[in-house]
């Protein structure tokens, strides 16, 4: 599988993201660049928590974006892109919100270029969008932000 170069000008990968990303801060989208992926139909951006518990907990899916995109900007939808029901029952963007006093919590962006669209139900989870996107996906790229509350 080929790789994409995913990036942020707000925090490097494996570092703490800062707090207006949070929902105890602005609850703000960060910005996102992204290598460009032109034989792709749609790429498909994920954000989750692999530290919540059992199943990952989904802070943002975007499906739809343009293969020309390039990125998106802080607090911003990519181009092209639908915005899904988050794990916290809204649609778009969650920021972190972990239990106070516990070890930070790592937050994976992914990014997925697909072949064809992903068939997702109405609310999926973490794992339904990964289930979809096994036999559609042929590049993809991850970094990841920690963030914990005192």
């Amino acid at each position: 599988m080929a790789g994409i170069m995913l990036r942020s000008t707000a925090f490097n990968d494996h570092d703490m993201l800062p707090g207006r990303f949070a929902q105890e801060g602005g609850n703000v989208s960060p910005p996102l660049e992204w290598s460009p992926v032109p034989e792709a139909t749609e790429l498909v951006l994920m954000v989750e928590d692999r530290d919540a518990g059992k199943t990952p907990f989904l802070h943002w899916l975007v499906t739809g974006i343009s293969p020309r995109s390039g990125g998106v900007a802080e607090g911003a939808v990519p181009d092209g892109g639908r915005e899904w029901p988050n794990d916290f029952g809204a649609t778009g963007w969650a920021g972190p919100n972990p239990p106070r006093h516990e070890d930070p919590h790592r937050y994976f962006f992914r990014l997925y270029a697909l072949e064809r669209p992903l068939d997702l139900p109405d609310s999926p989870q973490a794992e339904d969008v990964h289930r979809a996107l096994a036999d559609r996906e042929f590049a993809s790229g991850t970094m990841v932000g920690t963030y914990f509350r005192s």
